[in-house]
């Protein structure tokens, strides 16, 4: 099968800012790797995405933008055509040489219990701003099926996993605003989410230091782990559920959760141990344990993470995805990039092992542009 030139764009529920991947690939193999680059939101932006988070749970339709969601839905397909742009100049590669791009838009309401899942970003007006045909809406196809909608990585974890020189099975597991993990052992893939990433830890650094993240994991390690904390919020049914499962950014909330008054440093501490644990909870639900760990996504930039997910792991080895020659930080749009090459033929995105859709299920929609369509001046935002 021709291989296909893919740019893949992610912008994920920890609300960083955009990731764009190249990739050569047929939707089957990945032929090479291309550049990668990192747009990040500026507070503003940012602010505006926590504005349509919140105003996402009013949702009842997945094609509904009232209010601040038309807004911030300009705004995402805005800052998407842009980062694509600049990342085209910048690496001196010619538009007409890619063959699709890869839209997941950003989710602002992820409830596969009603059949709804919504991530917004108008494919269509991106394709015409690119002149380039664009997949998107990867989710919605699922959840009207009866699937959870997520996580839609693990077939590309799969592909990537195929020549990994370690001991079966491997876990390959995203660390991004929710975690999730994909099982590879040679059968179809595994997958489901674990729990909260970083959504909760960068939710209380900024809402106690103003800073987005907890950088390095500097704070946890100066912290102690409360874990009593920990143990009542993994009495969760959700952690007792079998895989596959998946959840909302905001399903574990502070004002759900009954945070006690921690320390920044503390704070930082539990709730890390906190994502650490809950990936650990998976564990019983997969058919063996896993022997080794791939990280990726922010969470493997975070050293006490790292060290805390070592720990509840053991005796299995745990790595970041950049030490075995992945990149760590842009799998997710490389992922995006290859979902959208399986789309242009009509391959399978999500399987019942990996969102518990009935069958193994297509997804995405292709908006192509019209002819006449060429890329529109681009207006690059510091930040």
């Amino acid at each position: 099968m021709a291989i296909l030139r893919a740019i893949g764009l992610m912008s994920g529920t920890s609300l960083d800012g955009v990731d764009v991947a190249m990739i050569e690939t047929n939707g089957e193999i990945v032929a090479a790797f291309g550049p990668t680059a990192y747009r990040p939101y500026a507070d503003d932006e940012r602010e505006l995405l926590l504005q349509a988070l919140v105003a996402g749970k009013s949702l009842s339709s997945r094609t509904e933008r009232p209010g601040i969601l038309g807004e911030a839905e300009a705004f995402v397909t805005r800052v998407h055509a842009e980062t694509v742009l600049a990342f085209l100049e910048d690496n001196g590669i010619d538009r007409d040489s890619v063959d699709v791009v890869g839209f997941h838009g950003q989710t602002v309401l992820h409830k596969p219990e009603a059949h709804l899942t919504v991530q917004i970003g108008d494919g269509p007006a991106l394709a015409e701003r690119l002149a380039r045909p664009v997949v998107y809406d990867f989710r919605a196809a699922d959840v009207a099926a009866g699937g959870q909608g997520a996580p839609l990585v693990p077939v590309y974890h799969q592909a990537l996993a195929r020549g990994l020189d370690r001991p079966r099975p491997v876990v390959v597991l995203n660390v991004g605003g929710v975690a999730n993990i994909t099982y590879v052992d040679g059968g179809p893939p595994i997958a489901c989410d674990t729990g909260p990433g970083n959504a909760l830890l960068d939710d209380f650094m900024r809402a106690r230091t103003g800073a987005p993240l907890d950088r390095n994991g500097d704070q946890a390690a100066r912290g102690k782990v409360d874990e009593g904390f920990v143990a009542r919020v993994l009495d969760h049914p959700f952690f007792r559920a079998p895989c596959p499962k998946s959840l909302d950014r905001n399903a574990f909330a502070f004002a759900n959760l009954g945070l006690p008054e921690f320390s920044v440093a503390d704070g930082a501490a539990t709730l890390s141990a906190l994502t650490a644990a809950s990936v650990a909870c998976v564990v019983p639900h997969l058919p063996q344990a896993p022997r080794a760990w791939i990280v990726c996504g922010g969470g493997a930039r975070n050293p006490t993470l790292m060290r805390m997910l070592a720990e509840r792991l053991a005796p299995a080895s745990v790595a970041t995805a950049d030490a075995v020659g992945w990149s760590a930080d842009s799998i997710e749009a490389q992922a995006f990039a290859y979902l959208a090459a399986r789309t242009l033929r009509g391959l399978p995105l999500t399987f019942p092992t990996t969102t518990g859709v009935p069958a193994p299920m297509p997804g995405g929609v292709v908006a192509r542009p019209t002819p006449a369509a060429s890329p529109q001046p681009q207006n690059r935002k510091a930040g």
